[in-house]
């Protein structure tokens, strides 16, 4: 906590002075900090983004970004990060259990490892969240949440090259008064759930606001063990706690402090995963226990002084504490039981207890906004420390190796240290209005990232030490245009760069493994937004091209593809597509949309995919070589050229209707239906249907029928109403089932 108590004391520090002066000084500004209550967007009705570090117009700021009110979150039925695919274009999520993957645009994290950073940054109130670990945190108390699309970086927060989502929870209101809402639901699977919010004014300077939620829920799965008999395990079963607290003081109209402090306790119960040959998702064997229970807790401080010109100095603390425990069966069956006489499939398990800090640290010096030259500078610090407990609780138990020893040296990998990382940066923006309607916009960033393993290996009873260090730097920059055609038409153009830092490999086996490089993107969109109908249609359509050098892949290891090496593709990889979206409302009627069309190709890259029978050349007695840059192809050594970048379908759409139908009572009925699409995707470069690569297609269909009277609203809901049973990740030959239909009742009441 060290750290902490440093981070806490330069923002306090910096802010020690801007206070006193606020108290000498009489305000001017009119400012006040805006509830997260209300919708995100002006008096217009115009949806504003206050990711970029303004309260910008989505309308004609030079960005694709999707933006979801609390409200709009609950209508579409998205609970937490998995439903995000199905609400918005681009997105698309693949969980599968201790992590996952999400992808905008194509891009995101498809490596299943600690070594590398996601391409996209999630945020929660300002500050980055974990990039890996603890993932299901849910959505409560939810303002908005915004995701921007592209590149991010020279106004914000860490380095991203695949888009941000910044998550907004609900700020406490001064002079607003007691009140929130309390929300109680019950579903299939015994699935009880209960959360609420309240609002407390303390004093005319100090609100305070306390959110709470739980959710317990059966498994979705029918599971047997060894020779059919009863599974004792855990078949999914879950069993949440959350809460916040939030606490705003404001002084004076020029100066403010909001802490906000996060608190979980996740127990999923496990996931239960079947052989990728297996097609029933849900009816599963095992022999091994199931495990994964997350805990959380995350603290951010926000200070914002305004001095009399306008000139805001902001600063945003964040620090995260969390640990994961997970335990699965690695092969998904049950055939073997230890103990018995016969050996017919191997008894294969994963173990690992993994604990997790973050601190960051971000202060911003921003122009007023309604000047023609506005700027922006900013300095960004983050510390990530992965520790995997002592003694050896990272345990992968291979035991049909040697039959009759669980646990044995020679047939299981541990692994046990720290990996800490850190990420230093500098960044700003320059705007100038050319003319009252063209607006040029040019930023830069500098980064400093750097990554260490102090780690011990025991694999297969081989002892491995392994100290390495990785350090990256880079420059990216962002440029862009602006124009303002009409009050209801807007033209955006912008080039950026970007970056992912380069990292270090997993030690396995004899030897240091080199360390992988920095990804390169270089980024090029336009855009058209608009409006229609006086303020009832909105539409944007964009384009974008992607353009990456030293493109990061993972591929097995060929002695053992459970763990992966960690590449670059030499050559350059592509990624362009096109995105639309729109919504519209005519008095009680609505309508939103979204479709994404992608296109991905990899450079040449040459690789082996180790889960086939290595070709062995007959005169050496060795594997035939494949080297990344030049092959040579043949065998089982595969030219990658042109494959299509993992977990990024070529299509993705969504589409919402509802209807307000007004009762003479003052009552207010309110059916509404949503559909999302993602195409069918492949969760390997390899691209082998036989072992399971290809993931279908997913069509989930959400409709609920809310009934409004007073204060109260009741909502009959069901998610996933076909039933369709979808594979939501491919991992270690596993498939991981998307959640089936669920259905059930929810009781709001809103005071």
């Amino acid at each position: 906590m060290k750290a902490y108590g440093l981070l806490l004391s330069a923002s306090a520090l910096v802010f020690t002075w801007c206070g006193t002066a606020a108290a000498q000084t009489a305000p001017t500004s009119t400012d006040s900090v805006q509830s997260a209550d209300t919708e995100s967007s002006d008096t217009s009705g115009d949806i504003v983004v206050t990711a970029l570090r303004r309260n910008d117009k989505l309308s004609q700021t030079p960005v694709a970004a999707s933006v979801l009110t609390g409200t709009s979150l609950a209508n579409k039925g998205v609970v937490n990060v998995d439903g995000l695919q199905f609400a918005m274009p681009s997105v698309v999520v693949n969980n599968f259990g201790q992590g996952n993957d999400f992808n905008v645009r194509g891009i995101g994290k498809a490596e299943h490892n600690t070594q590398t950073t996601t391409g996209v940054i999630v945020y929660r109130d300002g500050v980055p969240t974990f990039p890996g670990y603890i993932q299901e945190e849910p959505y409560y108390d939810i303002a908005n949440i915004q995701v921007l699309r592209g590149p991010q970086g020279t106004i914000v927060g860490q380095n991203a090259t695949g888009g941000a989502v910044f998550v907004n929870t609900n700020d406490p209101i001064i002079g607003g008064g007691i009140h929130g809402y309390l929300q109680g639901q019950y579903g299939n699977y015994n699935d009880v759930g209960l959360q609420g919010a309240i609002n407390i004014p303390l004093s005319d300077t100090l609100a305070a606001r306390i959110a709470v939620y739980s959710e317990r829920r059966d498994g979705f799965y029918h599971m047997t063990g060894p020779g059919g008999a009863p599974y004792r395990g855990n078949n999914g079963q879950i069993g949440q706690m959350a809460a916040r607290f939030s606490l705003l003081w404001k002084p004076t109209e020029n100066f403010s402090v909001l802490w906000k402090t996060d608190a979980a306790d996740l127990d999923m119960g496990g996931y239960p995963a079947a052989p990728y040959t297996q097609k029933d998702l849900f009816n599963l064997t095992a022999n091994s226990p199931q495990d994964a229970h997350d805990k959380l807790i995350r603290s951010t401080l926000k200070m914002e002084y305004t001095f009399d010109g306008g000139v805001k100095l902001r600063s945003i603390t964040g620090v995260a504490s969390g640990k994961t425990t997970y335990r699965a069966d690695l092969d998904g069956l049950a055939d073997f039981s230890p103990g018995s006489p016969q050996v017919t499939d191997p008894y294969e398990t994963f173990f690992d207890d993994v604990n997790e800090t973050q601190y960051s640290q971000e202060f911003n010096l921003i122009s007023p906004d309604n000047k023609r030259l506005t700027w922006l500078i900013g300095a960004f610090g983050l510390w990530n420390n992965y520790t995997f407990v002592k003694p050896y609780q990272f345990v992968i138990d291979l035991y049909g190796a040697a039959p009759g020893f669980a646990n044995a040296p020679a047939s299981t990998y541990k692994l046990q240290g720290r990996n800490p990382e850190s990420s230093l940066a500098v960044f700003g923006q320059l705007g100038f209005n050319i003319t009252p309607n063209l607006k040029l916009e040019a930023g830069g960033r500098y980064t400093t990232s750097r990554s260490t393993n102090h780690v011990d290996v025991l694999q297969y009873g081989l002892y491995i030490r392994d100290d390495q260090k990785v350090k990256t730097d880079n420059f990216s920059y962002k440029v862009s245009l602006g124009w303002k055609i009409s009050p209801d038409q807007y033209l955006y153009g912008f080039a950026a760069t970007g970056f992912r830092p380069g990292g270090l490999n997993v030690p396995v086996g004899t030897g240091d493994i080199a360390p992988f490089k920095p990804e390169k993107v270089t980024s090029f969109e336009a855009g058209w937004k608009s409006t229609f109908a006086n303020g009832h249609i909105h539409m944007t359509v964009d384009g974008f091209y992607n353009d990456y050098k030293n493109f990061q892949v993972i591929i097995g290891y060929p002695t053992f593809p459970t763990f992966g090496i960690e590449l670059n593709v030499p050559n350059t990889t592509k990624i362009y597509g096109g995105e639309a979206e729109i919504d519209l409302h005519f008095g009680g009627f609505s309508i939103d949309g979204g479709i994404n069309v992608l296109h991905s190709e990899l450079g040449q890259f040459y690789a082996v995919d180790p889960r086939l029978p290595a070709a062995v050349n007959p005169v050496t007695g060795l594997p035939f070589p494949c080297q990344p840059l030049s092959g040579p192809a043949g065998g089982t050594c595969i030219n990658l050229k042109g494959r299509e970048q993992t977990y990024a379908p070529n299509l993705t759409f969504n589409v919402g209707a509802q209807y307000d139908i007004k009762l003479g009572n003052g009552d207010v009925v309110t059916p509404r239906v949503n559909f999302g699409h993602v195409a069918a995707q492949w969760a390997t470069l390899f691209e082998n249907p036989a072992r399971g690569d290809r993931l279908g297609e997913r069509n989930i269909l959400n409709a609920q029928l809310g009934w409004q009277h007073g204060g109260f609203t009741l909502t009959a809901y069901a998610t996933n109403l076909t039933n369709q049973h979808y594979v939501g990740a491919l991992n270690s030959g596993l498939y991981f089932a998307g959640p089936p239909r669920q259905y059930g009742v929810k009781l709001l009441k809103v005071f």
